[in-house]
């Protein structure tokens, strides 16, 4: 026998939609009006400082940009799509090396207080040195310029990845850990199932740090090194002093550097527990 069916209520159907189309036109109206201000602010400024290109002639040459951005190497041309490529990769190298090396590390010095006492000082001695001074460090060891590059990121990266997970082990509550030993939990399962779920949150907020800082660093050394990348396609835009690539490598780094956080925004929102 199937069960009744679920009647709505006429016009429920209908109320639904209109307070979700609610729902998006509130949360666009902000956005939408803040890039409205922006747009009219450049034109402004445009009209009155010959230097900065107006938003329609920017646009056109985006389009032209972006309307072949891997165009064949075979005739000698970088095109922006794979200079966006080449600093993505580097971002990621050296993302993934402090991955490897602060997550283990920040997991040590969360479980082991002695070990917090020995490495904090060295900690905060290194952390505060510009990322950019790191870059002719790495120079000198590596002899490379992309060596030197990933080498920069890795170490911006991994301080901020280290002490959130550090500090986000140290938060977990003490009754869930009594509570561990009280039922001869093992070690490993002690921090797959109550650890690593409680310190998630810092670990991400680290991680997004981390990124954050990546991407900063990863185009500025890209200037310093040159070669390939978005950072060296606005050095050499600068040189030729061409306003409109000038601008659409800034519009370009910020869109990026946002697509890069939000995943990780939406995880840590996920992750945060709700009062």
């Amino acid at each position: 026998m199937k069960p009744p069916a679920i009647r709505l209520a006429p016009g429920t159907h209908t109320r639904r939609c209109v307070r979700q189309l609610d729902r998006i036109s509130t949360s666009m109206a902000g956005p939408i009006t803040g890039f409205t201000l922006l747009l009219l602010i450049w034109q402004i400024l445009a009209l009155f400082i010959e230097t900065i290109p107006d938003p329609g002639s920017t646009l056109q040459t985006a389009l032209a940009l972006f309307g072949n951005p891997f165009p064949d190497p075979a005739t000698g041309q970088t095109g922006l799509g794979w200079n966006i490529l080449i600093t993505l990769e580097r971002l990621f190298t050296g993302l993934a090396l402090a991955l490897l090396a602060g997550f283990p590390a920040g997991v040590l010095l969360g479980r082991l207080p002695w070990l917090t006492n020995v490495c904090t000082p060295v900690i905060n001695l290194f952390r505060h040195v510009s990322p950019l001074a790191w870059l002719p460090f790495g120079l000198l060891v590596f002899n490379a310029p992309e060596s030197a590059a990933v080498w920069t990121i890795f170490v911006c990266s991994v301080w901020p990845l280290l002490n959130n997970t550090a500090e986000g082990i140290r938060r977990v509550p003490r009754d869930y850990l009594n509570l561990a030993r009280t039922l001869a939990l093992p070690e490993w399962k002690v921090f797959t199932r109550i650890i690593l779920p409680a310190a998630a949150p810092h670990i991400v907020t680290g991680l997004r740090m981390s990124v954050s800082g990546a991407w900063l660093v990863v185009v500025a050394s890209e200037m310093f090194i040159g070669g390939e990348g978005i950072g060296s396609w606005l050095r050499t835009a600068l040189a030729n002093l061409n306003s409109e690539k000038i601008v659409i490598a800034i519009l370009l780094v910020g869109t990026i550097g946002l697509l890069l956080d939000l995943p990780l925004l939406a995880l840590r929102k996920r992750l945060t527990p709700k009062n």
